[in-house]
């Protein structure tokens, strides 16, 4: 799979708007700000074909990308405290309405800043991910940001932070590419065998 042949396809803001499910998807999840759009550029080796905000809670939108005849979408990022009840509730109902729609998803790779502790929201939709089987791996991104000490300290600490949802975590930097083969390698394994 060439992951280089990225294009942006479209991007919705309401449920009603969303297309059917006709080919699987590999499905990009994880609160504001964790590099979501960091990590799919430097999948697609693009500079900007995701935009990088520098504001968090800007992708309020479900974008849908065509990478070599394959499907991905970057779910909006979670979490952000600053956005009115009104976005937040068509945030909430733009989620479900994906999440229920019947997708044919075939991997959800989840982000969790590799720095911190998972938050609630991350807890939750690993919770979500697990109760509906939904195949998922995750991804621990700003890997680079830590010394070796406090990497490997933060290592041991995810795994008994992610005990109970027990699946492939691949340290993530989007800086130094570090996890990108990893990353692809999983996604790749996913589509064929989805298709």
């Amino acid at each position: 799979m060439n992951f280089n042949k990225a294009e942006f396809d479209r991007a919705f803001g309401i449920s009603a708007q969303l297309p059917k499910s006709d080919k699987p998807e590999v499905v990009f999840s994880g609160r504001s700000n964790v590099g979501k759009s960091s990590l799919l550029n430097r999948l697609f080796g693009r500079k900007n074909l995701a935009r990088v905000s520098a504001v968090p809670g800007k992708t309020i939108t479900i974008n849908f990308y065509n990478v070599d005849n394959q499907r991905f979408v970057d779910l909006p990022g979670y979490g952000y405290a600053k956005i009115s009840k009104a976005e937040k509730s068509r945030f909430a109902e733009l989620m479900e309405g994906y999440f229920q729609g019947e997708r044919n998803i075939a991997l959800v790779v989840q982000l969790i800043d590799m720095r911190h502790k998972p938050t609630a929201d991350d807890y939750g939709m690993l919770e979500f991910l697990k109760q509906s089987e939904i195949p998922y791996i995750v991804a621990l991104t700003k890997a680079d940001k830590l010394k070796k000490t406090q990497y490997n300290l933060r290592l041991k600490e995810i795994e008994t932070e992610l005990a109970d949802y027990p699946c492939t975590y691949i340290p993530f930097s989007s800086e130094t590419g570090q996890g990108s083969d990893e990353i692809k390698a999983e996604i790749e394994k996913a589509f064929s065998s989805a298709n």
